[in-house]
């Protein structure tokens, strides 16, 4: 019996009805491998993963019904076939909806928490995007100075909006004590917008991407996920060709490019929670969505899988090391013969992730904009 036990009183076992049991699942499918919550609680010393839903979403129309979306979703994940026999991965079921939505968010909180606190690596299953503030609250409980990034075609900081799913980034970003070193915001669309917006968040000092730049430049974002410790996206920054669920912009990621970002993302030695909202299984065609979101899941764990092979900056062995300079700065830039990604030094020694771009700027005396950046949050 899991030492999490205790977790049971804030969730519901999966309904095994709803993953198609019943027809079962091919070997070499994860439905066959992955440990799911259906009636007694799973055994989580081994796994690398563990899967929440959390359907609640009060916050985007203040609806009482619940949301089983989460389900439809692990239906279509359980049906991919899974390439990486060692890596495990947990299903623990949905949180319980609470008697409000501060006692979801409280919820979510305290099961995410106590899973990352044994080392898991987290993907929790929405439910609407204000649920990010639960998601957060697990790093601020625990004391946690983390980067964090959304992938979202708003920015949601709509104050005259009653619900929460609109201004839920202000409470997030501003509330004290704050635990967030810095916010990246990744493919916003500049017409749902309002330019004050954009102003607030650079007066913070906050990187804000438009949906182009992004498509145009999107191995430059592989370093901003990178420094991440927490990840959430709405799947309105999807395009309704890749996600009809999405009924907020024709325009956004296509399937190729949001799965290559939830990889960078896995690829994160300091990611450890990833949370996906803004699913409604209603508004679905063909369940074409939830089969998006079960290959950006897939790809997810791909990067997970993939980052093990990675060293830590002190096994300097396994890294080429570049001396250069800048604007009368002396840097060193490293590069991962594994991998081939890159880390840039900043003047009080420490290491943050970079691109080759960036190395580049610096061997022609331009100072990257990244490194400008970081030293502006010092």
């Amino acid at each position: 019996m899991s030492d999490l036990f205790h977790l049971t009183d804030f969730l519901d076992p999966v309904d095994p009805y709803s993953l198609s049991y019943d027809s079962g699942y091919k070997d070499g499918q994860i439905g066959r491998s992955i440990l799911t919550y259906t009636g007694e609680f799973p055994d989580l010393s081994g796994a690398d993963l563990v899967l929440v839903g959390c359907g609640e979403e009060r916050g985007l129309h203040g609806a009482e019904s619940g949301n089983l979306s989460p389900n439809t979703i692990r239906h279509q994940f359980y049906s991919l076939y899974f390439w990486h026999r060692d890596f495990l991965i947990a299903d623990v079921g949905n949180v319980r909806r609470g008697n409000t939505l501060n006692d979801s968010y409280s919820a979510l909180k305290t099961v995410v928490a106590e899973l990352v606190g044994q080392g898991k690596t987290v993907v929790i299953l929405g439910g609407s995007h204000d649920l990010t503030l639960g998601q957060y609250e697990v790093y601020r409980t625990r004391k946690t100075i983390i980067e964090a990034t959304c992938i979202d075609a708003l920015i949601d900081l709509a104050l005259e909006s009653p619900m929460k799913s609109d201004n839920f980034l202000m409470e997030m970003l501003t509330g004290e004590p704050n635990y967030i070193r810095n916010y990246s915001h990744l493919g916003f669309q500049s017409y749902l917008v309002h330019p004050d917006m954009l102003e607030t968040m650079d007066k913070l000092r906050f990187d804000c991407y438009r949906v182009g730049h992004v498509k145009e430049y999107l191995d430059e974002m592989e370093p901003v996920l990178r420094n991440s410790g927490m990840l959430s996206i709405d799947i309105s920054a999807l395009a309704y060709s890749a996600a009809p669920a999405n009924h907020i912009s024709p325009n956004g990621f296509n399937g190729e490019e949001i799965c290559t970002l939830t990889r960078f993302a896995g690829m994160s030695p300091l990611l450890s929670t990833l949370g996906i909202y803004g699913y409604r299984a209603e508004l679905d065609l063909h369940e074409l969505t939830a089969k998006q979101i079960a290959q950006m899941l897939w790809y997810f764990i791909d990067g997970r899988y993939k980052g093990r092979q990675e060293s830590s900056i002190q096994e300097r062995d396994n890294f080429n090391e570049y001396h250069t300079s800048f604007s009368e700065v002396e840097t060193v830039f490293l590069q991962s013969k594994r991998t081939g990604r890159w880390w840039m030094q900043l003047p009080n020694k420490n290491y943050i992730a970079c691109s080759y771009k960036d190395y580049m700027m610096a061997s022609t005396n331009e100072t990257p904009e990244r490194w400008l950046r970081a030293l502006e949050r010092e």
